[in-house]
């Protein structure tokens, strides 16, 4: 769109009352700024300029490279805060818009209309506004008699008549780049000792410079986020998005009231997610699954016809018609082939399941491949750690483990062998054999 982006994210947020710079804390699994920036990247196609100043530092390990750094020493201001961008004002772009990192809300729909607003129309600003009962520290939009907007009047400047304009300066601007460059060195001092950029619409229109203003549909976008009440509403509203549109889109959600899916989750059709579900991170559950109720599920793959009940799953890898749980924990590297059956109470780590595998309840497998069809009896262990490092297990195609196994690693088991009861392996069990007693003794075929 031929725009550059300037974000403002050096406030403290004092009254979120919290070591955290307020920008980065998170709504639904992502630091707040993070919403602002992707938006300004989608609807100006460029890198956004970031103006930090309170935590500099936790703000650019967090983002990265995804943003252009001004570090504004002093708050001063709004108008203080964009002048210290001007140095990067320097592309071809001729119009400059201006967000802040503490709206997470506002949609590409609106900054687009914001923008092509802009384009559209031969003066200097376009605005953004919105018609709200409940004010919220915003300042009131002052319109001339022709409906024309005149001024800006910060909320604790205005008198009580003034107060009463239910239309207020949600403070996100799109400008001619040049206008707002040769401008902002001679915005005035506020009575506050600082310089604001409402008082740029004061500036235009007493030089004759026309304001264009588009009024929010959605009045939830302007919400800025200034204590920890206003984060919880924004992530609820966030939250209804999200799941409104993964209703419309073919996902049953059976309680969306108690549903938390986080913006970078892939569902697919015909899929039914239970009451108290989490779904984080980069999370990918394909069709026709029964998600839930009470299942946490973090940055994992899941395939088609899989059920996962009251369970937990972190970095792990499902493949299809797998049914886990209830109250089984799969972590980081975990990978379960086709049709493998996890029961209750079952944990398992850096581990291959091969397909058909079960492995029905009271059980942990780490540091393990195990191969297809295998039996893996209740309270079956893998005694991967020696104090020092951790061992890997190796089990073969149709090995039928006993229950109360103790698979004591580094151990093979070989295709086909099994163990009895109670049995605890310290050596290798050769193709067909069987291990029994502690330490095992191995009965070859």
């Amino acid at each position: 769109m031929n725009v550059q982006s300037v974000i403002l994210a050096a406030g403290q947020g004092v009254r979120m009352h919290s070591k955290t710079p307020k920008v980065l804390h998170h709504i639904l699994g992502k630091p707040m700024i993070q919403y602002v920036l992707e938006a300004a990247e989608r609807v100006t196609q460029s890198t956004p300029i970031l103006i930090i100043g309170h935590g500099a530092k936790s703000v650019q390990q967090t983002i990265g490279e995804r943003a252009q750094y001004v570090i504004q020493e002093q708050q001063l201001g709004t108008a203080h805060a964009v002048q210290q961008a001007v140095p990067l004002l320097n592309g071809s772009a001729p119009l400059v818009l201006v967000t802040y990192g503490d709206m997470p809300l506002l949609s590409d729909v609106t900054l687009t209309q914001l923008i092509q607003s802009q384009q559209a129309h031969q003066g200097s600003i376009t605005m953004l506004t919105a018609h709200v009962d409940d004010a919220r520290g915003f300042g009131r939009v002052l319109r001339s008699a022709d409906g024309s907007v005149k001024a800006i009047v910060e909320e604790a400047q205005a008198t009580p008549e003034q107060l009463a304009i239910h239309e207020l300066n949600v403070g996100v601007y799109c400008f001619a780049k040049e206008w707002l460059i040769s401008s902002l060195p001679i915005v005035p001092l506020s009575p506050k000792g600082e310089y604001y950029l409402t008082d740029l619409v004061g500036m235009a229109v007493s030089q004759g410079v026309s304001i264009q203003a588009v009024t929010l549909t959605d009045i939830n976008e302007a919400i800025g986020v200034n204590t920890r009440v206003h984060l919880s509403e924004a992530q609820a509203i966030l939250q209804r998005r999200i799941n409104r549109k993964w209703m419309l889109s073919g996902v049953t959600l059976e309680n969306p009231l108690a549903i938390i899916i986080e913006p970078d989750v892939t569902i697919g059709v015909d899929t039914v997610i239970g009451t108290n579900t989490y779904l984080r991170g980069k999370t990918t559950i394909g069709e026709d699954c029964v998600i839930g109720p009470n299942t946490i599920i973090e940055d994992s793959f899941v395939g088609t016809h899989c059920t996962i009940l009251a369970s937990m799953l972190e970095k792990a890898k499902v493949e299809d018609d797998v049914d886990i749980g209830p109250f089984s924990h799969l972590r980081e590297g975990t990978h379960l082939a086709r049709g493998v059956h996890i029961g209750n109470f079952g944990e398992i780590k850096q581990s291959y399941l091969g397909v058909g595998a079960k492995m029905g309840h009271f059980s942990y497998i780490g540091d393990a491949t195990i191969g297809a069809d295998v039996n893996i009896g209740c309270g079956t262990i893998t005694c991967n750690y020696d104090g020092k490092k951790k061992n890997r297990t190796e089990i073969g195609d149709g090995v039928f483990l006993g229950s109360d196994t103790m698979l004591v690693a580094p151990v093979k088991m070989g295709k086909g062998s099994r163990t009895g009861a109670g049995a605890v392996v310290t050596r290798d069990v050769p193709a067909q054999a069987l291990a029994f007693g502690v330490p095992a003794r191995v009965v070859k075929p």
